[in-house]
């Protein structure tokens, strides 16, 4: 088998949704689901990769794209090694991760993307206004300003909407962010179901095709 983790990117602008059908994806055998903010969140910052991640989020300062990358790369291993996540067994889910171009680059020793799953938001006032109420729903007040959110859009645009140019146009399937999570995930599963039973004959067991 080969020891690049095999992986389904959620992949989306802010507000898509990536994490809510992330988490719901990841209560389902056979997918393992892992987003960049988890990580971070889960940093010893008493270990070195921990330190230099405060060094830059202290000044308000993006971490660079390599410390990102290891970051991930240190958590993943971790995960293997504890058998949370089972790459035998298991498609791994990713989103928040890559974030530009650059990433994408240095994730290809780690990952093998078998699809993207391209959550589409055709109407970014719609975006907008569903991040609003979800900052204002978790009591994160300073996200839930438009200038904010519209510097995130920014962003989003400018630097990580060309990570879908990093990969063939056949592995990238679109599905419309617009709707219940309900129906949202009906459309994933249509994608990537297939590429699970692809991979793996009894998903549970672990059995492999």
């Amino acid at each position: 088998m080969s020891s690049l983790y095999r992986t389904v990117l959620l992949f989306g602008a802010p507000g898509a949704g990536k994490g809510t059908q992330g988490k719901i994806l990841g209560q389902i055998p056979g997918f393992y689901h892992l987003s960049c903010g988890e990580v971070f969140r889960n940093l010893d910052i008493s270990s070195k990769l921990g330190k230099t991640f405060l060094e830059y989020s202290s000044k308000g300062l993006l971490v660079p794209d390599d410390v990102t990358v290891k970051m991930w790369q240190q958590n993943m291993h971790a995960q293997t090694t504890l058998s949370i996540y089972k790459p035998h067994v298991d498609l791994l889910v990713l989103d928040g991760i890559p974030r530009n171009p650059a990433q994408a680059v240095m994730m290809k020793r780690y990952i093998k993307v078998l699809k993207i799953i391209h959550l589409v938001c055709r109407d970014k006032e719609k975006m907008i206004e569903r991040l609003r109420r979800r900052a204002l729903k978790e009591n994160r007040v300073d996200d839930a300003r438009e200038e904010v959110i519209r510097k995130r859009w920014q962003v989003y645009e400018k630097e990580t909407f060309p990570v879908l140019e990093c990969y063939p146009k056949e592995v990238v399937a679109e599905v419309d962010a617009i709707g219940s999570p309900a129906s949202v995930l009906q459309h994933i599963l249509e994608h990537v179901v297939p590429v699970q039973e692809a991979h793996y004959s009894n998903p549970i067991a672990g059995e492999q095709k």
